[in-house]
């Protein structure tokens, strides 16, 4: 079929059928929070509104030739797969990454409900708008145009709706189990597009993702008699500042930063901390510095792991050494035989995405962002996206785009715009036609 024929085929997208969709997923985005133990996503809510818009349109009812397939690890918890068929064997391309989890809100922060789409003007509000119902909306839109008018494409369009993104706390749910049982082997033959991002623009670098928690033990004292004291906040600062140093030194911006456009290098960062409480006149036993790093994806993972050990066993052995705050703040007490000490521990890791830059598919997103938004302009954040680095190791052409907004993705008060949405379906279709060329 002709490419100019395919982007005629497929129009633009309907308002109507659009709004009415994401407003049936917005109004289960409470049930599809992802924060365990306490929030346990129920996709499935999602993929029942998805198939009540596709199956019509499916060889699953006889009425179309969509093929899906609703695959389930967990009760409740499904991903869905969904085929437009093509002509020519081999030839695909694919839309992933749709996630039908999104994170917390708290009604009581937002100024309008978060569990229940409301317009205003191009607005479209509520918890998932922009990611990712939005998109899962969107793609939906996209696969039941193609049911419905059933153009003759050399390429075969494959839809990959996904459990289990917004948290990794449970696995084998969502993406991860879907790779690992084979299930998404026939997309590595053609250019994988991963549509959870923000902006319109390609996004062809983010970061990985090291969450640690530094645990520091004193001895508690009185405040008056600090001499007497191990003060573990001072320890934690003290130490911190030194792992922060090293870090910066031994992972510097890299050359490849500026060539992808990252805001910001590697970082190593505190963004939470804990004690037991106590008396404003008690020195502490102890307390939990917590932070991340982020990375960009030209430094390892597990180098970096071991450096931070590295440093942390180092200042261990030489804490007596360690630049303190002041005449009596020590962090061994000779007289008592007793130190300060770290403890370094790391939650579950990911690393991050260096898309190619040389593949078909991103010049097919770049060519098609031109012609639909008017420019393209590539850019990488050290933001996470957890499980796009292991489709890439798997040997899949991944690219990555969004079509919400950056400066609303797990905010309050979350929106998207229709226009920004019209102009992604666009880009799809305009992605669908050049690949019939």
């Amino acid at each position: 079929m002709a490419s100019c024929s395919v982007k005629q085929t497929l129009g633009e997208l309907n308002r109507d059928s659009f709004i009415s969709l994401l407003s049936k997923l917005i109004g289960e985005s409470q049930f599809v929070q992802n924060n365990p133990p306490e929030l346990i996503p129920e996709e499935d809510r999602i993929v029942k509104h998805v198939l009540d818009s596709l199956l019509p349109f499916s060889t699953t009812t006889g009425g179309g030739p969509l093929v899906i397939n609703h695959v389930t690890y967990l009760p409740g918890r499904g991903n869905l797969i969904v085929e437009y068929p093509g002509t020519i064997p081999g030839k695909i391309l694919s839309f992933v990454g749709s996630h039908m989890d999104v994170v917390t809100a708290n009604p009581n922060d937002w100024e309008f409900d978060p569990f229940s789409l409301s317009i205003n003007g191009d607005e479209l509000r509520g918890r998932g708008t922009t990611d990712c119902l939005g998109h899962v909306a969107l793609i939906t839109e996209l696969l039941r145009k193609l049911g419905e008018t059933k153009p003759q494409l050399k390429s075969t369009v494959v839809a990959v709706f996904i459990a289990n993104e917004e948290n990794s706390a449970i696995s084998g749910v969502g993406v991860d189990a879907l790779v690992k049982d084979g299930l998404l082997n026939k997309l590595k033959d053609g250019p994988l597009f991963w549509i959870d991002t923000a902006d319109k623009q390609p996004c062809i670098g983010t970061g990985g993702m090291i969450p640690w928690k530094l645990h520091v033990t004193g001895k508690l004292f009185h405040s008056g008699l600090a001499h007497k004291a191990i003060n573990p906040l001072e320890l934690a600062m003290d130490a911190l500042k030194e792992i922060q140093a090293r870090f910066y030194r031994d992972f510097p911006p890299h050359p490849k930063e500026q060539i992808y456009g990252f805001a910001t290098p590697s970082t190593m960062k505190p963004t939470q901390w804990s004690y037991p409480g106590g008396g404003i006149n008690q020195i502490p036993y102890e307390c939990t510095v917590s932070g991340d790093v982020r990375l960009t994806p030209f430094y390892g993972v597990e180098d970096v792991i071991e450096k931070l050990q590295e440093y942390v066993d180092d200042i261990n052995e030489n804490i007596a050494k360690l630049e303190s705050r002041g005449p009596v703040s020590k962090y061994v007490l000779p007289d008592e035989n007793l130190r300060g000490s770290l403890t370094l521990t790391f939650d579950e890791a990911n690393s991050g995405v260096a898309c190619d830059l040389n593949s078909h598919g991103f010049h097919v997103l770049c060519k098609a962002t031109e012609e639909v938004v008017g420019h393209v302009k590539p850019y990488s954040i050290t933001g996470s996206l957890p499980l796009i680095r292991e489709l890439q190791d798997e040997g899949f052409d991944v690219q990555t785009s969004g079509y919400g907004l950056m400066a609303t993705y797990h905010a309050n008060n979350e929106y998207c715009l229709f226009t920004d949405m019209n102009q992604g379906y666009r880009v799809f279709a305009s992605i669908i036609s050049q690949l019939e060329d």
